[in-house]
């Protein structure tokens, strides 16, 4: 048993673990300096995500040891059961800000929308590893978009946009890294225009409605929808090379910026810990892309392949996302920053993907 340990961390990629750890470590320290302005040492929101933190520290390390090929073999299942969490929720979850997306379990949410977005990557990096997709391609563009869109659907429901979005270009990126003909694609556009339109007529709320008019102007009701966007600019602004220093940014400690541990954490990060403390986080992030892209001349295994990728895509587009929309270039959709935003479910999901991952690593080194 001992030496079964010993080899299998000897594979591990401790600098790909350690730039994930330090990225955790940088949320803690901001969701801590958060706190300190909440007044009466309420630090509840901190003791919850170190205690997730450390369940997560668990669960990465146990997905390090489930051989990727089970998880393959049981693709099917897991997207059974990813629509069973999303219909479960509809009917038993708790809603939070107008969205019911959420369990509550002995005083926690759990938002299960997160392990979905897994469990979609893995039955989408299974469907494109089948020899056969090669010689039918529309045959599985087909199956690989309705079974996508029945998730999308579910989770519209709740209602939640953002996590609609990323299921749907989880998908896309999928089909890019897989090697569909551009025509799919054009398709795809012609096809989302329509029901953009159609949704902007019928099914989006004003609340959604106001999100993307201050999108394509940051300056539109600025007292409202703006108001976040703009205070999340002047605390990213006003942070200069070294920050104002950790439980010194007036624009969170003060409460000027609504949701500063979630939507908004990289403003807290830029006003605290400046331009000095961004590039930090930019560097460890590249050290999980670079690692992540590394492997993959090393990996035999389509669906492993695939699953990388897809890790890969889903970080970086929330990533992307989220600080766009911290420094004004995106709508407010509620994407969390990966492995620093407050959540629990997020940072769950976000070290189990690192655990798939590592285990792909081992695999491809031993």
């Amino acid at each position: 048993m001992r030496e079964l340990w010993r080899n299998h961390f000897k594979n591990f990629d401790w600098l790909l673990l350690a730039a994930i750890l330090l990225l955790v470590c940088f949320g803690l320290i901001e969701i801590y300096s958060i706190a300190m302005g909440q007044g009466q040492g309420n630090f509840t929101d901190f003791r919850k995500q170190l205690f997730f933190v450390i369940l997560g520290s668990g669960i990465l390390v146990g997905f390090s040891f489930v051989d990727f090929r089970f998880l393959k073999s049981l693709y099917r299942y897991l997207y059974f059961f990813g629509i069973f969490l999303l219909l479960a929720v509809l009917v038993l979850g708790q809603s939070i800000n107008g969205t019911k997306g959420w369990f509550s379990i002995f005083g926690f949410g759990i938002q299960p929308v997160e392990l979905v977005k897994i469990i979609l990557i893995i039955f989408l990096a299974r469907l494109f590893a089948n020899p056969a997709f090669k010689s039918r391609p529309l045959k599985y563009f087909l199956l690989s978009g309705a079974a996508t869109m029945i998730l999308v659907a579910l989770v519209l429901a709740q209602p939640d946009f953002g996590s609609a979005l990323i299921l749907s270009f989880i998908w896309v990126f999928m089909l890019i890294v897989t090697g569909f003909h551009r025509r799919y694609f054009i398709a795809i556009l012609l096809v989302a225009a329509v029901i953009f339109s159609s949704a902007w007529l019928f099914f989006f709320q004003d609340y959604q409605k106001e999100r993307i008019l201050t999108f394509l102007n940051p300056s539109y009701n600025s007292l409202n929808q703006g108001y976040n966007i703009n205070q999340a600019i002047i605390a990213v602004g006003s942070g200069g090379i070294t920050g104002r220093g950790v439980g010194f940014g007036s624009q969170s400690q003060l409460k000027f910026l609504p949701e500063s541990h979630t939507d908004f954490i990289f403003a807290v990060v830029a006003e605290e810990l400046g331009f000095l403390g961004i590039v930090l986080i930019f560097s460890f992030y590249s050290v999980f892309f670079f690692r992540s892209i590394r492997v993959l001349e090393k990996i035999n295994d389509d669906f492993a392949i695939f699953v990388v990728l897809g890790g890969m895509g889903l970080i970086f587009v929330e990533m992307f996302i989220n600080i766009g929309m911290n420094i004004g270039l995106l709508p407010v959709v509620g994407i969390a920053l990966p492995f620093i935003s407050y959540g629990g479910s997020s940072i769950l999901a976000s070290l189990m993907l690192v655990g798939i991952i590592q285990n792909i690593i081992i695999k491809s080194r031993s």
